[in-house]
């Protein structure tokens, strides 16, 4: 899955990586500051090719969009359930009825550094085998390209209007995504730690989609519409491209956010080993 991520990137940045016509703060605007452990419900930098409303050219633009994390059925009654939406599952995308219509016509981008998943520790899956109660303690590793290229996942976005409010109002309209996961890689890492798992599946099932660069302008361009053409879209990208090292257990608290949550230590933290 995907429950927490880390983006850095400046605006400016992203707009050179993905050239983005639109949504990139001005030049001496004060754009949000990096963060180094975004949660759902939290606003996110997306990209995506759409339209400009009450444009004359209605050719889609790249733009950089900050969307909630946590997406919302254009359906629903209320936005209580997008906490729950961050993932879509690649295997179902095309047939679930809350990402349907989105994976036809509403697909991003979501830039990140890498993302976080937790293993529990050896010792306290021992204990839970042993029918003792103990809360295990699960050691957060970090998972990113070995390259230093940027992490695009691949997301789908949705909008939603809230039915309570006058049209006008600047809350009236939604905007929010999830991110599509697939089967993690069973195959060995770029570069794995002396002591913990050797592949992403012995952290987690789950992973979150990289989109590679040559799919990029397919995956977001809103005239693709065929489920089959889209589905081929997701096929993980050759593996080996990944390292995961583990970091501080601090990153398991929202309210930390910094760069030192990224620092990789030697090894899992005392009473984590996996």
């Amino acid at each position: 899955m995907c429950g927490r991520y880390a983006a850095s990137r400046r605006p400016e940045d992203l707009a050179g990586i993905f050239e983005i016509e639109l949504g990139v703060p001005p030049e001496g605007t004060e754009s949000p500051a990096p963060d180094y452990n975004v949660a759902p419900t939290k606003e996110v930098y997306v990209v995506l090719d759409r339209p400009v409303k009450d444009a004359a050219d209605r050719r889609p633009v790249r733009q950089l969009r900050r969307l909630k994390w946590g997406l919302v059925p254009s359906w629903a009654k209320t936005p209580e359930g997008g906490a729950r939406m961050i993932n879509a599952r690649a295997e179902t995308v095309h047939e679930k009825p809350s990402f349907r219509r989105p994976f036809a016509a509403r697909r991003c981008i979501v830039p990140a550094d890498g993302y976080y998943e937790w293993v529990t520790g050896k010792q306290e899956r021992d204990l839970e085998v042993e029918g003792k109660k103990k809360r295990p303690r699960k050691q957060p590793y970090f998972v990113l390209p070995a390259d230093g290229s940027v992490f695009a996942m691949a997301g789908l976005y949705e909008f939603w209007r809230d039915r309570t409010l006058p049209d006008d109002h600047p809350q009236a309209w939604w905007a929010a995504c999830s991110v599509i996961t697939t089967e993690a890689e069973t195959t060995p890492l770029a570069a794995a730690p002396a002591e913990g798992p050797r592949s992403l599946a012995e952290i987690h099932p789950r992973m979150p989609l990289m989109l590679t660069p040559d799919r990029w302008d397919a995956w977001l361009d809103p005239a693709r519409t065929d489920p089959g053409e889209l589905r081929a879209l997701l096929t993980p990208p050759p593996a080996g491209r990944m390292r995961a090292y583990p970091v501080s257990t601090a990153v398991s608290n929202v309210r930390n956010n910094g760069p030192e949550l990224l620092k990789e230590l030697d090894g899992p933290e005392e009473g984590t080993l996996f």
